[in-house]
């Protein structure tokens, strides 16, 4: 079977899967693997770059190292853009995307791509101190006021073992900002949304899968962190989406 490779989104490294990634690996047949964005946990000694075709052959250079042939990529936010990005690239790479609560510039507004709401606890997490700023990218990210609180020791002990530059943290909000929707993919795609997302507008997801006209699922309360959120909700599509594609 094809490995399954995770993407975590805007200065998020696969740590903060969780234990997501051990639920995946125990619930569909394929190999799963991590990769993190330049500039952040294993990678943070690679400067992120401001663009996202760039982060793509980083990021192409390390898997080529940890397994031959094509992958499916899991992605969420900035991830997934990447993984849109790498899917127009190269795509003998890439047998399947399952897009989380991504954007892209020309076909959402920005005031929907980061909602204007947010912008307040986005700047102050900039400049923030690690306790502070894992504590507001928590209640920006996830709904669950209690998952927040367990999560939030975890999360800082992160930031404080591997800390993520501000300048890295610019450069792929930069990335972010840039990035425009690539033709629609040769292989099978999913989307999942949170309509309850406070950090991403749901609808950037449904402007995504009209155009592509490919499939959108909605959680109804989960924030924009699906995987924190609702990983049972993750783990139910993705069996789905890969029991089929594996077919």
């Amino acid at each position: 079977m094809l490995p399954i490779v995770l993407l975590r989104g805007l200065s998020r490294e696969q740590a903060h899967w969780g234990d997501f990634i051990g639920q995946l690996q125990r619930t569909v047949v394929n190999p799963v693997l991590a990769l993190d964005l330049p500039g952040v946990g294993q990678a943070r000694h690679e400067s992120a770059p401001a663009n996202i075709s760039q982060m793509v052959q980083q990021l192409r250079s390390r898997l080529v190292l940890l397994q031959q042939g094509p992958c499916h990529l899991l992605a969420m936010s900035l991830g997934a853009m990447v993984a849109m990005e790498w899917s127009a690239q190269y795509p003998r790479d890439i047998a399947s995307l399952l897009l989380i609560n991504s954007s892209s510039a020309g076909l959402t507004p920005f005031y929907q791509r980061l909602k204007w709401r947010s912008y307040p606890l986005v700047v102050q997490a900039l400049f923030a101190s690690v306790q502070k700023r894992e504590q507001l990218v928590l209640q920006l990210t996830a709904n669950n006021l209690q998952l927040r609180q367990q999560q939030l020791p975890h999360w800082q002990h992160i930031a404080q073992e591997r800390p993520v530059r501000k300048l890295d943290v610019l450069r792929q909000l930069v990335a972010a900002s840039r990035f425009r929707l690539t033709d629609k993919p040769h292989c099978p795609v999913l989307l999942l949304a949170s309509r309850a997302d406070r950090l991403v507008d749901w609808q950037a997801s449904q402007r995504m899968a009209d155009l592509w006209q490919v499939p959108l699922l909605l959680h109804p309360s989960a924030g924009h962190d699906l995987a924190l959120d609702a990983p049972a909700w993750v783990l139910q599509q993705a069996v789905d989406f890969y029991s089929n594609v594996n077919n």
